[in-house]
């Protein structure tokens, strides 16, 4: 095995094992009660988008079948799945066994013609564009959500037309003729995604001639791209079966938990190995760094410091969200920077966490590129929103787990909490349980 280094309206569950990737079912509304003791317990990750939804396209380029282990289940992979079965692929997924099994069909896109939702997925939405070009005479209709639209696409656009292909526009919705991948050499500006390189590094080796890609400038969050690369050699030797690493991501909230509650989280799932795929394990280095939290292995327990943090985000910035939410609570001010591409991603998530820490209370400077958070009293009765981003929803939820009235009572309510379904269904449940079981 190569490894890879979770709704009808109803109450959350309480107590229990509660599994990462449960679909659940929140209120339109979800005030968050707060830990009055120390956080105590475990959670399990969720298995990592990122490496879920490049686990797919590179299994589906293969000449074997591979069945995907620890496969995150969410709205975003789901959307994957649905793409590949419309393009001919037999995917075949056991939720309850956490296993996708795909039949690759060695760099042929079995269906000429095909209409492909992307929702508001990054990863499909620019995977998918430069997968079905290995077809060469295909055409394919795209179109995502209403956040999709705004999101970058064009500059690789213009990269495959270099290749032969045809697209109706420069964002979504367009139509896609293709024309296979002649190789050679194309330029593309990454500069706003780096999962635009991403996506035609993984297509690269399949293309009729050696296919090099060549960058304007430079590219951001670049620890994906490596992990791109990786997982392009470790496909390459055709895996019978593919471990899917915890999502890194998911796990800053939980070293996050521990410093706000002051606590401690056994977090199973996470690679903290220096050759894990993820970049975003950098959070957890960058905070012990700081002395904010300390870590032994998968363990995770608050540090005594509670000074602010000054550091730039751009190589793991999807985190930013989980230091920027939980500021109010350190000692003197915060400064992120490195953060301008993430203006384009699920929202405009530097005007929204601006505008949000703003409601409760805080002083924010905002730059193009970076916030400055300076404590002040918290505001309590403010609805938190969440722009249907899941990071939104999840960050200012572990904030909410401040006790800061004292009484135990929720002072922070999160709007669309069901919007965590797109990376981890079962957040607040699994969050509902631990507090229940630190109590």
């Amino acid at each position: 095995m190569v490894r890879s280094a979770g709704h009808p309206r109803a109450r959350p569950r309480l107590p229990g094992t509660i599994p990462p990737h449960s679909v659940s079912t929140y209120p339109e509304k979800l005030p968050i009660p707060p830990f009055t003791r120390p956080v105590r317990g475990s959670a399990t990750l969720p298995g990592s988008k990122s490496i879920t939804n490049r686990a797919l396209i590179l299994a589906a380029l293969g000449r074997e079948t591979v069945t995907l282990r620890g496969a995150l289940f969410s709205r975003d992979t789901r959307i994957m799945v649905a793409a590949l079965r419309q393009l001919g692929f037999a995917v075949a997924t056991d939720e309850s066994a956490l296993t996708i099994r795909i039949e690759g069909r060695g760099g042929e896109i079995p269906v000429r013609e095909a209409k492909i939702e992307v929702g508001n997925a990054g990863t499909a939405a620019r995977f998918l564009t430069a997968f079905v070009c290995l077809r060469p005479d295909g055409v394919y209709h795209f179109d995502g959500d209403e956040a999709m639209r705004r999101r970058p696409i064009g500059a690789l656009l213009e990269a495959l037309e270099a290749q032969g292909a045809r697209a109706s526009a420069r964002s979504f919705p367009f139509t896609l003729r293709t024309a296979g991948l002649p190789g050679g050499t194309v330029l593309l500006d990454a500069s706003e995604s780096s999962q635009l390189l991403s996506a035609l590094l993984m297509v690269a080796p399949h293309a009729k001639s050696p296919l090099t890609v060549s960058l304007k400038g430079e590219t951001v969050s670049k620890p994906f791209v490596t992990m791109t690369e990786r997982m392009v050699a470790q496909f390459a030797a055709s895996p019978a079966d593919y471990a899917i690493e915890g999502d890194a991501t998911a796990a800053s909230y939980f070293a996050a938990l521990a410093i706000v509650t002051e606590g401690s989280v056994e977090v199973n799932g996470l690679n903290p190995a220096p050759d894990a795929l993820q970049g975003d394990i950098e959070f957890y280095r960058l905070l012990t760094a700081r002395g904010l939290i300390r870590c032994n292995g998968r363990h995770v327990s608050h540090a005594p410091a509670r000074h602010g943090v000054i550091a730039n985000f751009n190589d793991f910035s999807d985190t930013f969200l989980s230091l920027a939410a939980i500021a109010p609570l350190l000692d003197g001010p915060t400064k992120i920077a490195g953060i301008a591409h993430t203006r384009k991603q699920e929202t405009d998530r530097v005007a929204g966490m601006a505008r949000e820490l703003t409601k409760l209370g805080q002083h924010v400077v905002e730059t193009e590129d970076s916030l400055e958070i300076h404590p002040r009293p918290l505001v309590p009765g403010v609805e938190i929103e969440t722009y249907h981003d899941h990071r939104f929803a999840m960050s200012f939820g572990i904030l909410g787990c401040h006790d800061l009235r004292g009484d135990g009572q929720p002072w922070l309510t999160i709007k669309d909490p069901a919007c965590c379904t797109k990376t981890f269904p079962a957040f607040f449940d699994l969050l509902a349980g631990l507090r229940a079981g630190s109590h």
